[in-house]
C-alpha cells in the first residue's frame, strides 16, 4: 500500500509547490464549493417544503438553525484546527503527526456531539424556548430538533473529515460525501414530510429525519476513503494524542470558527426572539432570508476553503512568494465574484422569497427581500474579510484569526442589535447583519497589511540564510 501510495503523494506535494496559483486555488476550491453549496440545501430543502405547512412551521425550522449551529460549534473548532495544522505539516513533510492531528480532532468531534445529543435530549423544551421557539411554533420546534440531535456526533465529526480531506487536496472527495448527502436530503424532504406509500406524513419531525439520514450518509461516504486507506492521512484510534502541542495547534488556530459559531449562535438566539416578539411573520422572513444568503456565503466560505490549505501548505514548505500570491488571487476573485453573485440576488430577492411562503404572507415576504437586498450591497465587503480571515488561519495567526472571525457576528454586530431593533423597528432587525459587515473592515484592513508585512519580511529573512550559506561554501 505504501508504494502505491508514495507517487500519489509525491504528485500532491508537487501540485501544492509549483501549479499555476490561478489553477490551483480554483481546482481545490471547486469540488468544496460544490460540497458547501449542496450543503447548504439540507437546511434550505427543510424550509422550501416545511413552508408548505405554514408561517409558523416555517418559524420553527429557522429557529432551529440555531441548533445546527451549536453542532457545529465544536466540530467547526476541531476540524479547522486540524485543516490548518495537517495542511503545515504535509507541507513540512510530517505525515506521522497529521495521522494524530486527524484522529485526536476526529474522536474528540464525535464525543463533543454524544454529548449535545445527550443534553439537548433530556432539556429539550428550556432548549427549544431559549433559541426562539415561541408559542405557536413550539411543538415545530421539538419536533425538528429531536431527531436533528441523534445525527449530532456524526455531524460533529463529519466537519473534521471533510476538513481534512481537503488539506491533504482531496477536495473532490470531500465534494463527493458532503454533496451526496445534500442531495439524498431533497429526495428524502418530500417523502417524509408529505408522506408517500407505506411512509405516512410526519410534517416536521420528517424534515428532521430526512437531515438526519442524510448526514448520517455522508459521514458514511468520507470515512469510508480512512477506512480503505485511500487517503493520505490515517484515521485511527491508535493515532489519538492528547499531547499539548497537538491540542494546543488543534484549539489556538480552531477556537477563531468555534467562536464564530457561538457568537452566530448566541447572534441568531437575540435576533429570533426579538423577532419572534414581533409576530412569526417578521421570524420567518429573517430566517428564510438568512438561509438564502447561505448560498453566495457557501460560495465563498468554499473558495476560501480551498484557497486556506494551499496557503497554509506553502508557508510550511517556506514559499512565501506562492503565499504572497496565493492571497492576491483569491481576494480579487472573492470580491469580484461576490459583488456579481450580490448584483443577481439583489435584483430578483422578492421572487426568491415568495417560493418560500405558501400562505403568501405579504409582510413576511417585504422584510424577507429587503434583509436579502441589504445583505447583498456589504456582500463584497464580506468575501475579501473572509478571505482575510482564511488566511491568517492557515498561517496559524490564531489571534488575528480570532479578531475576524468573531467580528461579523460579534464585536461589530452585539453591540449594535438592540440600539437598531429599538431606535428602527423592523428596518434595524433586517438591517443589523449588512451594517456589521461593513464595520468589520475596520479590524481587517489593519490586520492584513501586517499580515503580509510578516509574509514579506519571512521572505527575505529566508533569502538571506540561503545567501550566507553560499557564501559559507566558497
Amino acid at each position: 500500500m505504501k508504494e502505491r501510495q508514495a507517487p500519489d503523494r509525491s504528485l500532491r506535494e508537487n501540485k501544492m509547490l509549483n501549479a499555476p496559483i490561478s489553477k490551483i486555488i480554483p481546482e481545490m476550491a471547486i469540488p468544496t464549493i460544490i460540497a458547501f453549496l449542496i450543503n447548504s440545501i439540507y437546511s434550505l430543502a427543510d424550509t422550501y417544503f416545511v413552508s408548505e405547512l405554514g408561517t409558523n412551521a416555517t418559524a420553527a425550522v429557522s429557529v432551529n438553525s440555531a441548533l445546527d449551529q451549536i453542532i457545529m460549534m465544536g466540530g467547526s473548532m476541531l476540524a479547522v484546527g486540524a485543516n490548518s495544522f495537517v495542511a503545515r505539516l504535509l507541507g513540512a513533510r510530517q505525515k506521522e503527526k497529521a495521522d494524530k492531528v486527524l484522529s485526536t480532532a476526529f474522536f474528540l468531534a464525535f464525543g463533543a456531539g454524544l454529548l449535545l445529543m445527550i443534553l439537548g435530549s433530556v432539556f429539550m423544551v428550556p432548549m427549544v424556548d431559549l433559541l426562539g421557539a415561541t408559542d405557536t411554533c413550539r411543538q415545530y420546534s421539538i419536533d425538528y430538533a429531536t431527531y436533528v440531535l441523534m445525527a449530532a456526533p456524526f455531524m460533529a465529526s463529519t466537519f473534521v473529515m471533510n476538513q481534512c480531506l481537503r488539506a491533504e487536496g482531496s477536495a473532490t472527495l470531500s465534494m463527493i460525501g458532503m454533496g451526496f448527502g445534500g442531495i439524498l436530503n431533497c429526495v428524502l424532504d418530500p417523502i417524509f414530510i408529505f408522506g408517500w406509500g407505506p411512509i405516512p406524513a410526519m410534517g416536521v419531525a420528517g424534515a428532521s429525519i430526512a437531515t438526519a439520514i442524510s448526514k448520517l450518509v455522508s459521514w458514511i461516504i468520507l470515512i469510508f476513503p480512512y477506512l480503505a486507506k485511500h487517503s493520505l492521512l490515517r484515521l485511527s484510534f491508535r493515532c489519538f494524542s492528547f499531547k499539548w502541542d497537538i491540542l494546543h495547534q488543534i484549539i489556538t488556530v480552531g477556537m477563531p470558527s468555534m467562536l464564530r459559531s457561538g457568537l452566530a449562535v448566541v447572534a441568531g438566539i437575540l435576533l429570533n426572539n426579538i423577532a419572534g416578539d414581533i409576530s412569526d411573520s417578521v421570524l420567518a422572513g429573517i430566517g428564510v432570508s438568512t438561509k438564502i444568503m447561505m448560498f453566495p456565503f457557501s460560495i465563498i466560505l468554499g473558495f476560501g476553503s480551498g484557497f486556506q490549505p494551499v496557503a497554509g501548505f506553502n508557508w510550511g514548505a517556506r514559499r512565501y512568494d506562492r503565499v504572497t500570491e496565493s492571497y492576491r488571487f483569491s481576494a480579487i476573485t472573492a470580491f469580484v465574484g461576490a459583488a456579481i453573485m450580490a448584483l443577481g440576488l439583489g435584483i430578483f430577492a422578492p421572487e426568491v422569497i415568495t417560493m418560500f411562503n405558501a400562505e403568501a404572507d405579504l409582510e413576511m415576504q417585504r422584510l424577507g427581500a429587503l434583509c436579502i437586498r441589504l445583505q447583498c450591497i456589504a456582500l463584497p465587503i464580506h468575501a475579501w474579510v473572509a478571505v482575510v480571515n482564511m488566511f491568517c488561519a492557515g498561517l496559524g495567526y490564531a489571534g488575528k484569526a480570532f479578531l475576524l472571525a468573531t467580528a461579523r457576528q460579534g464585536t461589530c454586530f452585539l453591540p449594535i442589535l438592540y440600539p437598531m431593533a429599538i431606535f428602527m423597528g423592523e428596518l434595524g432587525i433586517v438591517s443589523v447583519q449588512a451594517v456589521a459587515d461593513v464595520l468589520t473592515l475596520a479590524l481587517a484592513v489593519p490586520i492584513i497589511f501586517r499580515v503580509l508585512r510578516q509574509v514579506k519580511q519571512a521572505q527575505q529573512d529566508t533569502q538571506e540564510n540561503a545567501m550566507e550559506k553560499i557564501v559559507d561554501k566558497m
